[in-house]
């Protein structure tokens, strides 16, 4: 049986970005977004089982056996940083175990717009990264963090599960706290954050209504607050946030969230022409519109604002996916794909006479 380690290996010599355990299957590569089996017998549970209790301690495999689920990160020495994810599927052990940066990328480096650059430099408020699963959120975190710890002077603090990148001291002193190990939640950690002096923090998921309204309160005594969620447009996420209140609340909601604002910077990513991926980005940066539009629950007009605000860094991401198509980085078949307005991405194609 091939051992855990060679497969992540090999999954770094590939520029895998996910390897999956399972049984019945050989160990799965996820390279470009596509699934690969390795050309080895299926795994049988004690495989499994077996590989992937080889990377944690004790401690973990009883927390496990407990819980049923683990998430986790770890160093391969010679390799880099990878993110695990244990759980049960019909009595067996199953594992996803993602690829991570072992230093945190420069933000010039990944292909983002510019204008997201802006939110090194905000003195307070609430920014969030947006997308579904691996659409490279944590990435791009990473790298607006690195820039403010290269540019700034203050405490960052984050709360992670698990920490996936681990940044080192520049001119910001950096303390990284995982969820589990030193705190027991997300709320936990935030209803602590205040007494540790912080200036900027980053919260890994607003996961409840709880964490929601703790990152709000965060922003508001003006600290700047970085976090995610998994909602595939700027409006998708400002409607997201409020309906996670029961409707008593959500005027005091919408007006915490339309002063402390300042961005959402949602993610896709998609394979290229010539291989590997590319990141396309809707970006809302909270103007005096936004604002009024958030203050007075109308979350349905936002998409029209950033339509319209494109010399101010504002983007669709129909607007970034036809720059992908214009550009000849993608397909136009893999920008429907992801496009969550079809006929509007079809008819700017068509006035471009990109359409097929």
């Amino acid at each position: 049986m091939v051992s855990l380690l060679e497969v992540l290996k090999l999954s770094c010599n590939k520029k895998a970005s996910d390897v999956h355990i399972t049984v019945g299957s050989p160990p799965v590569l996820r390279i470009d977004g596509e699934l690969f089996k390795l050309d080895t017998k299926p795994l049988v549970s004690e495989d499994t089982k077996n590989m992937c209790y080889s990377l944690i301690s004790d401690e973990q495999k009883a927390r496990f056996e407990n819980e049923k689920h683990l998430d986790f990160s770890f160093f391969v020495k010679g390799l880099t940083r990878f993110r695990g994810t244990l759980f049960y599927q019909n009595a067996a052990v199953s594992g996803a175990f993602r690829t991570l940066h072992s230093e945190p990328p420069e933000i010039q480096g990944l292909d983002l717009p510019s204008a997201i650059e802006n939110a090194i430099y905000y003195p307070f408020g609430l920014v969030l990264i947006t997308g579904p699963t691996g659409s490279g959120k944590s990435t791009t975190l990473a790298a607006i963090i690195d820039a403010i710890n290269e540019t700034r002077r203050g405490h960052i603090l984050t709360l992670e599960d698990p920490i996936e990148i681990v940044h080192s001291h520049k001119k910001c002193i950096v303390n990284q706290r995982e969820i589990g190990a030193d705190c027991h939640s997300f709320t936990d950690g935030m209803k602590n954050a205040l007494r540790a002096d912080p200036d900027i923090c980053l919260v890994g998921e607003m996961r409840d209504p709880e964490t929601i309204e703790l990152a709000l309160k965060l922003a508001e005594t003006g600290h700047l607050v970085f976090s995610t969620l998994h909602t595939n447009s700027a409006g998708k996420t400002v409607d997201r946030i409020v309906s996670s209140f029961p409707a008593s609340e959500r005027d005091i909601i919408c007006n915490q969230l339309s002063t402390v604002l300042q961005a959402v910077i949602s993610q896709r990513l998609l394979k290229t022409k010539t291989g590997g991926r590319r990141v396309a980005t809707e970006i809302l940066f909270a103007n005096a519109a936004i604002r009024n539009l958030i203050r007075e629950n109308k979350i349905f007009q936002i998409y029209s604002v950033i339509q319209t605000n494109f010399n101010e860094g504002m983007c669709t991401m129909n607007q970034s996916l036809l720059k992908l198509i214009e550009e000849g980085v993608v397909e136009a078949k893999d920008a429907f794909n992801v496009s969550s307005e079809k006929e509007e991405l079809y008819q700017l194609l068509k006035k471009k006479k990109l359409a097929g």
